[in-house]
């Protein structure tokens, strides 16, 4: 068995991730402006490595680790055997991370070089000798100091560094299209049913107008995609101290930055492209929807009550693409019905969060704790009577009573909105619900009970009923 020193790449080897992308997610979050002027520097690696760090400093014990690597490290520290870390990333991310791992020596980027390729095999060499290690590494670029290693250990296909070399250990590494996928969060697309919305408020059930709206829901689901993907990157950190979202890929790791970024940009460029097809406005309402989902993820998520109304906000413009991709016009008072209704979820939501909660500290990321699940309660009763209040003030208007004669009709369906409406607020307090309230909607099958019973009770009084089955059966 041999004795030379084991020496480990960090990013991508030891670790599941890389440093320099998680510091730069890590900043954009917290000081943007900073962040975005390192980027002049990405001519000099080693200076945009320090900057990075110095704006963003790394909690090293949440970082995912490649446990087979870890493994291998254990055994040689257990054997006697010395076990380095050398990184490409910057020593003042490196030493913490080799400290927490019980790691002896270090070999990082500082005082302006940039220990990458043939950097790192000079020092490794310098330090070592020919031949006088073992090296575990990832990348195309540690060609250069595999061949310089007594043996060498690969993780994932290297980009096709390793052929040829006459000493290979093969270790798994890479990425999966399901859990690419999985980043993009398919199970959150349901919420975009609420396209549809104009279209049953204004009776315009026709093939073209549904097919519009399935075009519109590819462009949402594209958008929102895209942002769950920047969300997950900026939250990356907090994600990690979560009990269920520490599971995310990227805060596991199963799937990496750089991935997540090109996904990332090609569901925008989807998302803005059949939004155009469909037509400008319906462009201009994927675009706002877009930045102001963003800048939800970079700032107003973590304002207390502002987070909840931008909540709101983008859910009711899922409504108003509806009607862009249709061409039908969204009344008004649907408008103003349903943001009240959302604003009542948006509370659900975070009382939620708070009820799964393991200790009374605040939320990670977000402005609210413990303490503040009386607030909300208050507000979600708030919309909840504001909503139905305007429910019952439309009956009222010329539109209601165009489309639905027998009024009587629209107030007894008040009814199971009321219901529907307490059941989401009750569970939410005892969080007995997933995190996003609308996910648990459409799968929760007595609340579709009162939503389907509102909708035939609004659908008989409109006579629509009688109108379909004197065609089936006249």
């Amino acid at each position: 068995m041999t004795m030379k020193p084991l020496v480990l790449d960090a990013d991508g080897t030891l670790l599941r991730t890389d440093m320099l992308l998680e510091g730069f997610w890590k900043g954009l979050g917290t000081d943007p402006a900073a962040t975005l002027k390192t980027i002049p520097l990405a001519g000099d690696r080693a200076a945009l490595k320090a900057e990075i760090a110095r704006i963003a400093p790394l909690r090293v014990d949440l970082l995912p680790v490649h446990e087979e690597i870890a493994s291998l490290a254990l055994e040689a520290r257990e054997a006697g055997r010395e076990v380095a870390l050398a990184s490409a990333s910057d020593v003042s991310y490196v030493q913490p991370l080799a400290d927490h791992y019980g790691i002896e020596r270090v070999f990082a980027s500082q005082n302006g070089v940039n220990l990458k390729g043939q950097a790192k095999a000079d020092a490794l060499v310098a330090a070592y000798g020919e031949g006088g290690f073992d090296y575990a590494g990832n990348d195309k670029s540690d060609r250069k100091i595999w061949d310089r290693a007594d043996h060498a250990i690969v993780v994932g296909s290297a980009g096709g560094g390793a052929k040829g070399l006459p000493s290979v250990t093969q270790i798994k590494g890479g990425w999966s299209p399901r859990a690419v996928l999985k980043s993009m969060r398919p199970h959150q697309w349901v919420k975009n049913v609420l396209l549809f919305l104009p279209m049953i408020a204004a009776h315009a059930f026709f093939f073209e107008t549904f097919l519009a709206v399935c075009l519109g829901i590819v462009s949402f689901s594209a958008a929102a995609s895209c942002i769950y993907i920047v969300n997950d990157l900026l939250d990356i950190e907090a994600d990690r101290l979560h009990a269920k979202k520490c599971k995310r890929p990227f805060a596991a790791g199963t799937v990496p930055i750089p991935v997540g970024m090109l996904t990332c940009a090609a569901l925008g460029v989807i998302a803005l492209g059949v939004g155009a097809l469909l037509s400008w406005q319906m462009f201009g309402v994927v675009a706002f929807y877009m930045a102001l989902s963003l800048a939800y993820s970079m700032r107003l998520k973590r304002l207390r009550w502002i987070d909840i109304a931008v909540l709101a906000s983008l859910y009711t413009l899922r409504v108003v693409a509806g009607a862009a991709a249709s061409g039908v016009d969204a009344s008004v008072f649907m408008l103003i019905f349903i943001f009240p209704i959302f604003i009542t979820l948006g509370c659900v939501k975070r009382m939620t969060e708070l009820a799964l909660a393991k200790d009374d500290n605040p939320l990670p990321g977000r402005g609210y704790a413990r303490r503040d699940m009386g607030d909300l309660l208050n507000m979600s009763a708030i919309g909840m009577v504001g909503a139905l209040v305007i429910f019952f003030l439309y009956s009222y208007s010329d539109q209601a009573l165009g489309l639905y004669p027998d009024q009587w009709l629209l107030w007894l369906a008040l009814v199971p909105i009321a219901a529907w409406l307490y059941r989401m607020v009750r569970l939410g307090y005892m969080g007995r619900m997933d995190y996003d309230p609308i996910v648990f909607a459409l799968s929760d099958m007595r609340g579709l009970g009162y939503l389907l019973i509102t909708l035939s009770l609004m659908f008989y009084g409109a006579g629509l009923w009688s109108e379909w089955f004197g065609r089936v059966f006249g």
